[in-house]
């Protein structure tokens, strides 16, 4: 006898209704639990296969039933292989989402760069208030647990925590719960000392390793350190008499090839700002040093489950405001739209 699909639903109902509970389970609550709108009597003859088949037990006479070793090694070995099929596909997802992003950015810079006849830069978009879409614990070794972390976005960070002991595939299964109850839809301000205290507490001697994944979630869910940006027109500063002189040019040159000193031109998504808005810096009001003879207008673009990222045109205080700043607003709706044809494709293939 095999396991078919009716029964393994009823199995996973019984494990987690058990997880949660502790107690026995019987038909009549199993019968809530799944989606196969079945009659208590045909849940009964079903669990009566599975603890022939040694999935499940009953402790006492017309008690309900629970988990064996087998049926514990089932669940666990079918949850992780799943949670594994996710990671994988969105790991393979976010490679080949990123390489169209790269080649579609540095597109966008040099166009924006020949429209203008200005100097351009765009930053690849980040996650902002980035929350938690769910934490798989896996084991390594005897030492020692990978911890998965999924943002929104499909951010993964993969984090190797160390622990004292092995821990067998029940503990896992039940840290694993306990971890995407309380946190997944969280951003890491939600995730209050209360929540962590109280989690600490449900997971008793392996509080340590909660503490562990905690910094691994604040970790993964902030926003990203390795900001990629991209410039192109920057030998359009030399067509400007004014930025042309070999100090002035040496230096907006120098900021180019060095784009962390681009990270100033990065609009946040504090309230003000609200992420969306376009903004002129003049002269002194640039954030960056060496452009304090240039003017900047800088536009946030959003693409999904708050990504963003910031397009930037630099060029002297006599530029063209007017055809600059209406081509920042059309290349943003642009982006928004291939972004969302992109993924309406993606979705017409699943």
């Amino acid at each position: 006898m095999e396991l078919d699909e009716r029964k393994t639903k009823i199995l996973q109902a019984v494990i987690r209704n058990y997880l949660e509970t502790g107690e026995p389970v019987g038909s009549r609550t199993i019968s809530k639990y799944t989606d196969l709108n079945l009659s208590s009597a045909t849940i009964r003859n079903e669990m009566a296969d599975l603890e022939e088949m040694g999935y499940i037990l009953q402790p006492h006479t017309s008690a309900g039933r629970i988990p064996s070793d087998k049926g514990y090694r089932f669940y666990v070995d079918a949850m992780m292989e799943e949670k594994e099929r996710e990671v994988v596909e969105l790991k393979d997802m976010l490679l080949e989402r990123q390489d169209k992003m790269e080649t579609m950015l540095k597109q966008v810079a040099r166009v924006l760069a020949q429209n203008t006849q200005y100097a351009t830069m765009i930053s690849a978009p980040q996650t902002h208030r980035n929350k938690v879409k769910f934490i798989q614990l896996s084991r390594v070794d005897e030492g020692q647990i990978l911890a998965v972390i999924v943002g929104e976005g499909n951010v993964i960070k993969n984090n190797i925590l160390s622990v004292e002991e092995e821990l067998s595939d029940e503990t896992l299964l039940k840290l694993n719960m306990l971890l995407n109850t309380h946190l997944n839809g969280l951003s890491m301000e939600e995730i209050n000392l209360g929540m962590i205290a109280a989690m600490k507490r449900q997971a008793g001697i392996h509080s340590d390793l909660i503490g562990g994944v905690i910094d691994a979630v604040a970790e993964a869910i902030k926003a990203d350190e390795d900001l990629q940006i991209y410039t192109s027109g920057t030998n359009n500063i030399f067509r400007y008499p004014e930025l042309a002189d070999q100090e002035r040019a040496s230096e907006l040159i120098n900021t180019f090839e060095e784009k962390k000193l681009l990270t100033g031109l990065i609009q946040d998504d504090s309230p003000e700002n609200s992420g969306t808005g376009i903004q002129v810096y003049i002269g002194d009001e640039t954030p960056v040093q060496s452009m304090k003879d240039c003017s900047v207008v800088t536009a946030t673009y959003e693409l999904s489950e708050g990504m963003r990222g910031t397009i930037g045109i630099i060029g002297p205080k006599r530029m063209d405001y007017d055809k600059v700043i209406g081509t920042l607003k059309t290349l943003k709706s642009q982006l928004d739209e291939l972004y969302k044809d992109g993924a309406r494709g993606e979705k017409g293939k699943e």
